[in-house]
C-alpha cells in the first residue's frame, strides 16, 4: 500500500552507482515492474526509478486522504527544470513533463473516520481470474510468495429491469435459481455444454482430436460473427443473452444496438473468456468464484513484481524523478535519463511511465487504428452494508440500456468488504467503471448506478429498495456515505523513439496489459523468454493450489 509523502525540505538525492545499465524504467506500476522482472531474470542490469516514494505509479493503492492530490495535482513547477537545463556534451537533452491523466474529478459526502483506515485503487474496479495470466506470472516469478488473494464470495450479480440476479454461470447456479423459466434454464445449459464441447475439443492436441470431437467444435464461420448473433441461434432469451455477454464475456458495449461499428465480440473472443472463466472457478480450493483481489489493494501487484526484480539484481530508487532525457541525435535514439539530482544515467533501454510526455517532439499519443475507449471514467463509494445479503465482495454488471435507453456501455461495481483490509469493519467500498468518448456521458452512467444502488445519507430510508432475488427480506438500499466519480485518459506512446507501457484500461482484468507488456519485452528482447517457469526462487512452503 502507497503512504504520503513526507513534507519538509527539498529532498536529499542519492548518487547511483554504476551510471550505465542495460534497461532504466521510469515510473513502477505494474506492466513497468512485470517488465523489469522479466529484464532482471533474463540477466540484464536494471534500474527502476519513481518519483514518489511508494511502488505502483498510475496502479497504486493509496490512503484515502492522498486521493484528491493524486487525482488532481497542484500545478506547481517541475522540481527538475534546474537539472534539466544544463546541457550535455555528448547528448542532446530533451525535456520531460508529467501529463495530466485525470479529470473531472467531483467529490460528495464526507469520509468516515479514521480516513486512513480506508485504502483506494487507482485502477478499480479490477479483479484477477484465477486461471489468468496475471496469476500464472505471479507463481511463475515468485510474486505469489509477496502477496495474498482472497476470493470475491459473492459471485456476479447481473441489474436487469431495476432487480440484482444472482448470475447463473454453472450447471448447479443454473438449476438453482428460482427466477429463471425452465426454457431458459434448459436454452442457457445447452449452450454451455455447447461451449464446454467446443473447448475440450480445441485444447486437444492435433494428433488425437476424434471424429466426435471434430463435430462438438463451433464452425469458422460462427466463430468470425458477432457473438450476439449466436446467442440468439441457441436460443437464448434477451436476460440470458445479456448474462452471457456482459457478465461472463465482458463485453464492453452494447451488442445489439444500431450502430455496433467496430465493438462487436466475435463468437471466438465471447468463447475466449468464457474458457477462462470457466477454468477460473475451482482452480484454487479456498475461491468460491471466478475471481480473487489482492489484500491490501491491486498496488500490493507491481509490489510483488518488483521485489521479483530486486531479488534477480534490479536497482531502486524512489523519490527519484527524471528531469530529462539523453537523446543521439545522430541515431534519433534515447540512450540514458537525467535524473533531479542532476547525475546522467545511461542505457541501452529506455521505458518511461506513460503519463509522461516530451513536448519538444510531435509523436501522437494516441493510436488512431486503437479499439481502446479513449477514456474510461470512475466512480468510487463508501457506503454502510452489502448490496447482496450475506456476501462481503461481489461484482455487479449494469448491461448497456439496463440504467437509461442513453447507456451505450457496460458498468461494472465491484465491491469489497473489511476482510480485504481496504475500510473499517462495518463499512465496504466499491468501484465502479465504463468505457467512453465522452466524460460527461460516461460520468452519467456511473451516477445512475450508484442511484441505482445506494439512497443518499440524508434519505428516509423507507423510501430507498431494491429489488432483490436472495432469500433475504431486507431490501433497503445501502446508504451512499461517500463518493468520488472521476474520468482517465488512456493514452499510449506508439510511435517515434520513446517506449512506454499501457495505461490502465477500462478492462476488469489485465490480459491487454500484460499482453502488451509481453510484446515490448519482444521487442527489446526477441531471444529472450518472458520470465520462464522455472525463475522462480524455490520456498520451502511452495504452495500453488491457494490463492493465499
Amino acid at each position: 500500500m502507497a503512504d504520503e509523502p513526507a513534507a519538509g525540505a527539498a529532498p536529499d538525492y542519492p548518487t547511483i552507482d554504476p551510471t550505465s545499465f542495460d534497461v532504466v524504467l521510469c515510473g513502477t506500476g505494474l506492466p513497468e515492474s512485470v517488465l523489469a522482472a522479466a529484464c532482471a531474470t533474463a540477466g540484464k542490469t536494471v534500474l527502476h526509478v519513481d518519483p514518489s516514494p511508494f511502488y505502483g505509479s498510475l496502479y497504486s493503492s493509496i490512503p484515502l486522504p492522498s486521493l484528491q492530490s493524486f487525482l488532481s495535482p497542484d500545478p506547481s513547477p517541475s522540481s527538475s527544470t534546474a537539472a534539466a537545463a544544463a546541457g550535455s556534451d555528448s547528448h542532446t537533452v530533451v525535456d520531460l513533463h508529467r501529463r495530466g491523466v485525470y479529470s473531472e474529478v467531483e467529490t460528495s459526502g464526507t469520509v468516515p473516520e479514521p480516513a486512513r483506515r480506508f485504502t483506494v485503487d487507482l485502477v478499480g474496479p479490477r479483479v484477477l481470474y484465477c486461471a489468468d495470466e496475471a496469476v500464472d506470472l505471479l507463481l511463475r516469478s515468485g510474486g505469489s510468495h509477496h502477496v495474498e488473494f482472497k476470493s470475491v464470495d459473492g459471485g456476479s450479480l447481473l441489474y436487469w429491469e431495476g432487480g440484482l440476479y444472482p448470475v447463473p454461470d454453472s450447471k448447479g447456479a443454473i438449476f438453482r435459481d428460482t427466477t429463471l423459466k425452465l426454457l431458459e434454464k434448459n436454452a442457457l445449459y445447452k449452450f454451455f455444454n455447447l461451449v464446454k464441447a467446443h473447448i475440450a475439443a480445441t485444447s486437444a492436441p492435433a494428433d488425437k482430436i476424434r471424429e466426435g470431437d471434430a463435430a462438438a467444435m463451433i464452425s469458422e464461420e460462427h466463430l468470425d460473427r458477432p457473438f450476439v448473433e449466436f446467442l440468439t441461434q441457441q436460443g437464448l432469451s434477451p436476460k440470458m443473452g445479456a448474462v452471457v455477454l456482459y457478465a461472463i464475456a465482458m463485453a464492453d458495449y452494447d451488442q445489439d444496438g444500431p450502430d455496433p461499428s467496430d465493438k462487436l465480440v466475435t463468437t471466438r473472443e465471447g468463447i475466449q473468456t468464457i474458457a477462462l472463466y470457466s477454468a477460473s472457478i475451482g482452480r484454487f480450493a479456498n475461491a468460491e468464484g471466478a475471481f480473487i483481489y489482492p489484500m491490501y489493494g491491486h498496488g500490493e501487484l507491481p509490489q510483488a513484481f518488483c521485489r521479483c526484480a530486486a531479488v534477480k539484481g534490479a536497482l531502486y530508487v524512489l523519490r527519484m524523478p527524471v528531469a530529462a532525457l539523453l537523446m543521439d541525435e545522430e541515431k534519433k535514439h534515447f540512450v540514458g535519463a537525467r535524473l533531479a539530482s542532476g547525475q546522467d544515467i545511461l542505457c541501452k533501454q529506455l521505458i518511461i511511465d506513460p503519463s509522461y510526455k516530451i513536448p519538444t517532439l510531435d509523436a501522437p499519443f494516441d493510436d488512431p487504428g486503437s479499439k481502446s475507449p479513449r477514456k474510461v471514467a470512475r466512480g468510487i463509494c463508501i457506503f454502510n452494508k452489502s448490496v447482496k445479503q450475506g456476501s462481503s465482495n461481489v461484482l455487479v454488471v449494469f448491461p448497456p440500456k439496463s440504467l437509461e435507453e442513453e447507456q451505450v456501455a457496460a458498468v461494472r461495481l465491484l465491491q469489497l468488504s473489511s476482510n480485504l483490509a481496504v475500510c473499517p469493519p462495518g463499512m465496504f467500498m466499491a468501484y465502479l467503471s465504463t468505457p467512453c468518448t465522452d466524460a460527461s456521458t460516461g460520468k452519467q452512467s456511473i451516477r445512475k448506478a450508484i442511484d441505482a444502488l445506494f439512497s443518499p445519507q440524508d434519505s428516509d430510508d423507507s423510501e430507498g429498495h431494491l429489488e432483490t432475488t436472495s432469500e433475504s427480506t431486507d431490501d433497503v438500499k445501502p446508504t451512499l456515505i461517500w463518493s468520488c466519480v472521476y474520468v482517465q485518459e488512456i493514452t499510449q506512446e506508439t510511435s517515434g523513439p520513446l517506449l512506454s507501457c499501457p495505461m490502465p484500461d477500462e478492462n476488469l482484468d489485465y490480459r491487454n496489459i500484460l499482453e502488451s507488456t509481453k510484446k515490448l519485452f519482444a521487442g527489446i528482447y526477441p531471444d529472450e523468454e518472458f520470465l520462464p517457469k522455472k525463475s522462480a526462487p524455490v520456498y520451502a512452503d511452495d504452495d500453488s493450489d491457494s490463492a493465499e
